[in-house]
C-alpha cells in the first residue's frame, strides 16, 4: 500500500502539538532498522561506592572507556537511569557505580540502524523491542555483523494498543472496512497484523482493513494526530502518545491492547557481538546487567524518583512533564513491568516455563518477512536461541537461586467467577477460528487435532497471560439439530482438556461452549464473497478461541 499523507489540516495539528512530541516520539521503535541492518562471566569486582570502576583502567567499563548504550527517550528504561545516579553518566554511589562499571547512555531519538551504531562506535549496546529485533538481527547480519540480547528490560502490557474512536468499533473484527493510522514495520505494525491474523475475518475481509501508513517523519505525533483530527477510524500507538490521544479524543476507546496481550512486547538491550566475543569485557557487561537490575527495585519503590531521573536525563519528559505533570507520567508506569531478574527467568524459560522471548522472536520474525520488512528478502533466518545471550542473566540467577521460586509463581490469578461473570458481560476482543478435526459423530482428538491445538491455540493462549478465553464447538447446519448441539460441546471439553492436562494451563481460563449450528461464522444461505457453499460449512464447523479481556 501507498504511504498516505496527511491534509494540511493533520499537519497543523501535528505542528500544536506538544512541544517536543512530534520529534521525541519516534522512541519506542527502530524505523531505520528495516533497510540497515558458554561459560558465565567473570564477576565485576568488588564494590566501589566512590564511583571508581572495578575494571583496570582503560577497560571496558573504567572512567576512560565507559559502556556506552544507545537508547530513546522512553519511560521503560527510567530503571537504568536511576541506577545511573538520575544521569547519562555514572555518578558515584549508584548503583552502577557499585557494580564498579561506568555506563554512558546515548540519547538518540533519530534512531540510527544498529549497523550505523556499531560501525561508528557511537555505543557498545543499543536498545531494541525483542520483536523488532527479529527484524534487526537479520539485516545487521546482511553487514557482516551481529549482535545478542543480554537483558530484557520491560515487559508492555497496556502501553501499546489499538484505539478507536466510534463506539461501533469494538473488536478487532469491526474494523473491516475502516482507516487505522500506524507507522509502517513497526512494533504497531507487527501487533496489529498479528490481531488480525488470529480473528475470525476471511482472508478477503483482512484485505479490507486499510492501513494509513503515516510518514516515518512525522512518527507517533503524526499517528496521533491523524487520529485526534477524525481522518481516520482508528489507530495503533503506545504511550505516551497512546494516552493522550485517549484523552483527546472524546469517546476515544481502547479495542486491543498489550493489557490483555501481555506476553508479547518485551524490550531488550542488544550488544555488539564483536564486543560481547572479547573476554576481557564479560566483567563490564555483568556489571551492566546486574546495574540495571538493581535499578528495578529502586525505581518500583520510588516512582517520583523514577520521573525525576527521567526529567533529568531526557528533554522530552521534561516538556511532557512541563505539559501534563508528573503524576501523567506515573500513570504511564502502570502499562509497563520493569523486569528484574525473576522476570527475566520467567521470560526466558529459565524457571521451567515457555521461553516467550524466543516465542515471540520467531513469531514476528514471520509476520515482518510476511510483510517485506526485512531489507534483503534472502536474509538469513535466525535461531531464536541464537539471538540471546543467556550467560548474564544465568549468572545472576546461579547468585540469587531464590528467583526462580519467584518466576514460577502466575503473573495472573484466575477464578470460575470472575471468567463467568468476563464471559458473559464482556464480548470478546477477537475470536479465533481452529479446524481442530474429528472422526465422524467423535469427540475423540486425532494426533493432527492435537498439533493442530499445539500450533494454533496455544501460542494465543501463551501471548495473552491475563486473559479469559471462550472455547466453542460449532458445527453447520446439515445434520439433526440436538445431536450437533450435544456434540459440539463435547468436542470443545475435549480441546479445553487438552490444554489443561498437557499444557498445564487453569482449568478456570476456560468456558466452554456448544454452539451446534447456532453462531455460524459464514451465512450458508449467502456465503460470503469468494466462498462456496462447501468452503462455508467448513468454515462453520470450527472451534473457536474467543479471547475475553478481564
Amino acid at each position: 500500500m501507498a504511504k498516505a499523507k496527511l491534509t494540511p489540516l493533520a499537519k497543523i495539528l501535528i505542528a500544536i502539538s506538544i512541544i517536543g512530541l512530534a520529534s521525541a516520539a519516534v522512541w519506542h521503535l527502530g524505523l531505520k532498522d528495516m533497510g540497515g541492518d558458554s561459560a558465565a562471566p567473570t564477576a565485576s569486582g568488588s564494590a566501589a561506592t566512590s564511583g571508581s570502576p572495578a575494571v583496570a583502567d582503560g577497560a571496558l567499563g573504567s572512567t576512560s572507556n565507559p559502556l556506552k548504550v544507545s537508547i530513546v527517550s522512553f519511560h521503560g528504561y527510567a530503571p537504568a537511569l536511576l541506577a545511573n545516579g538520575k544521569s547519562l553518566k555514572t555518578q558515584p554511589g549508584s548503583a552502577f557505580a557499585k557494580q564498579g562499571v561506568n555506563i554512558e547512555f546515548v540519547i538518540q531519538d533519530n534512531i540510527p540502524t544498529l549497523t550505523e551504531i556499531f560501525e561508528a562506535k557511537t555505543a557498545h549496546c543499543a536498545w531494541r523491542t525483542s520483536d523488532f529485533w527479529a527484524q534487526g538481527q537479520p539485516n545487521l547480519r546482511n553487514n557482516k555483523l551481529d549482535a545478542r540480547a543480554v537483558v530484557v528490560v520491560d515487559n508492555t502490557q497496556g502501553a501499546d494498543a489499538i484505539i478507536a474512536r466510534d463506539s461501533s468499533i469494538q473488536r478487532v473484527e469491526d474494523l473491516v472496512g475502516k482507516k487505522v493510522a500506524l507507522l509502517q514495520f513497526t512494533p504497531s505494525h507487527g501487533m496489529i497484523i498479528d490481531a488480525v491474523e488470529n480473528s475470525s475475518l476471511t482472508a478477503r475481509q483482512k484485505t479490507k482493513v486499510e492501513y494509513i501508513y503515516i510518514n516515518v517523519d512525522e512518527g507517533t505525533a503524526g499517528v496521533r494526530a491523524a487520529f485526534e483530527s477524525g481522518h481516520v477510524d482508528a489507530a495503533v500507538l503506545w504511550d505516551p502518545d497512546l494516552a493522550l490521544a485517549v484523552k483527546a479524543v472524546k469517546g476515544a476507546h481502547v479495542i486491543y491492547s498489550t493489557k490483555i496481550a501481555t506476553n508479547l512486547i518485551y524490550d531488550v538491550i542488544v550488544c555488539n557481538k564483536a564486543v560481547l566475543d572479547k573476554a576481557e569485557n564479560q566483567a563490564a557487561i555483568q556489571g551492566f546487567v546486574k546495574g540495571w537490575m538493581d535499578g528495578v527495585p529502586l525505581a518500583r519503590a520510588d516512582p517520583d524518583g523514577a520521573v525525576d531521573a527521567l526529567v533529568k536525563t531526557e528533554e522530552f519528559f521534561a516538556l511532557l512533564v512541563q505539559k501534563e505533570g508528573s503524576s501523567f507520567v506515573k500513570e504511564l508506569f502502570d502499562n509497563l513491568v520493569w523486569t528484574g531478574i525473576e522476570d527475566n527467568a520467567r521470560i526466558l524459560g529459565l524457571a521451567g516455563g515457555t521461553n516467550h522471548y524466543e516465542r515471540v522472536y520467531k513469531r514476528f520474525d514471520g509476520i515482518y518477512r510476511g510483510i517485506g520488512a526485512l531489507s534483503n528478502p534472502k536474509s538469513p533466518v535466525i535461531n531464536p536461541s541464537d539471538s540471546f545471550d543467556y550467560r548474564y542473566i544465568k549468572a545472576l540467577i546461579k547468585a540469587k537461586p531464590a528467583v526462580v521460586e519467584v518466576a514460577k509463581k502466575p503473573q495472573f490469578t484466575f477464578t470460575e467467577k470472575e471468567r463467568d461473570d468476563v464471559t458473559s458481560t464482556k464480548a470478546p476482543v477477537v475470536t479465533r477460528p481452529v479446524i481442530v478435526n474429528f472422526q465422524t459423530g467423535s469427540a475423540q482428538l486425532t494426533k493432527r487435532a492435537q498439533r493442530i491445538i499445539d500450533q494454533e491455540m496455544v501460542p494465543l493462549v501463551e501471548s495473552h497471560g491475563s486473559a479469559y478465553f471462550e472455547v466453542s464447538g460449532n458445527t453447520d447446519s446439515t445434520g439433526a439439530a440436538a445431536v450437533n448441539m450435544r456434540l459440539s460441546r463435547q468436542r470443545a471439553e475435549a480441546v479445553v482438556k487438552y490444554l489443561v492436562q498437557q499444557w498445564e494451563f487453569p482449568a478456570e481460563r476456560f468456558k466452554v461452549v456448544g454452539n451446534g449450528p447456532n453462531k455460524p461464522l459464514c451465512n450458508e444461505n449467502k456465503p460470503d464473497e469468494g466462498l462456496d457453499l462447501p468452503q462455508c460449512r467448513a468454515r462453520n464447523r470450527a472451534t473457536r478461541l474467543a479471547i475475553v479481556a478481564r
